[in-house]
């Protein structure tokens, strides 16, 4: 156990030179958290968590293929899951349906993914970073990808924003006063597969909920505020990827992985306790 935690929690000497060396890591880092908390209130509300995987699944496929063909993976990766998003977004207008056509696709996602990993002749690092994440393998290139990525959801969100939620909540009565829900549904899935994309790099294909869903799911323990909600969800995505790699950095070649996926997971044990200790004074909160 003490090699355990001498390991995962070493903070050599030289940490603050490693730092200087990972920056690429940590804004990438601190946009995926942003952008990841913002979207996560969406996938929330509108019951998506199962999709953000079935998306994921795709992407992985994607970035495996192009790592095959000697392509770039982000872009491999943005190609998958964009694929996934829209048939998920087109086929699957009822839950039911939704949950299907995911079922079918993850299965198959990553079944061509372990195929064409399996083909790679490569370095053994490259294959297993797209499941884990290898943020600290980010690049210019790759870190100009997450920005382009953020530039286009951010902004998209922000303009769809009140008919979005309007059409989440109650989409019958949202299409009944004439908003365009059916149209609101792939855009918005399109612009969770971009974010979804980008994310893999970062956190990897397995593990991408606690950066896509996790904040919100967090944020809605506490609050039930419109403005609230959001802001939180951007703050612990920001807290959990950017304090993961500060944690991986101070590591003995620990994986940046873990440490995000706890430290979201911490989060959201808080937010549940806070929130369950408030509901029995009388404070209702919606729960997620």
């Amino acid at each position: 156990m003490t090699d355990f935690w001498s390991r995962a929690f070493s903070f050599h000497s030289n940490y603050g030179a490693l730092l200087t060396l990972v920056h690429n890591a940590i804004i990438a880092g601190a946009i995926l958290g942003l952008l990841g908390g913002l979207i996560s209130t969406f996938v929330m509300m509108r019951d998506l968590p199962f999709a953000v995987h079935g998306i994921s699944e795709l992407s992985y496929t994607g970035a495996a293929a192009a790592l095959l063909a000697g392509a770039d993976v982000v872009v491999g990766s943005i190609i998958g899951s964009i694929t996934a998003a829209l048939i998920i977004g087109a086929l699957g207008s009822r839950a039911r349906d939704r949950n299907s056509i995911i079922g079918v696709l993850m299965p198959f996602g990553l079944g061509l993914g372990v195929l064409f990993n399996s083909l790679y002749q490569g370095r053994a690092g490259n294959k297993y970073g797209l499941l884990i994440g290898q943020p600290v393998a980010i690049d210019n290139s790759e870190l100009q990808w997450l920005i382009i990525a953020a530039l286009v959801v951010v902004p998209a969100l922000l303009i769809i924003w009140r008919p979005l939620v309007f059409a989440s909540i109650d989409p019958e009565l949202a299409a009944a006063r004439g908003v365009p829900v059916t149209w609101l549904s792939p855009i918005f899935m399109l612009l969770l597969g971009i974010t979804v994309a980008v994310a893999v790099k970062v956190i990897g294909a397995l593990l991408v909920l606690s950066v896509v869903v996790t904040p919100a799911a967090a944020a809605m323990r506490v609050t039930a505020s419109p403005v609230k909600v959001p802001l939180l969800s951007m703050t612990f995505g920001l807290i959990a990827t950017v304090g993961g790699i500060l944690l991986a950095v101070g590591s003995d070649g620990v994986p940046i992985s873990p440490y995000v996926t706890t430290i979201s997971f911490s989060i959201y044990v808080v937010c549940r306790i806070i929130g369950a200790v408030r509901t029995r004074r009388g404070w209702v909160v919606r729960p997620a």
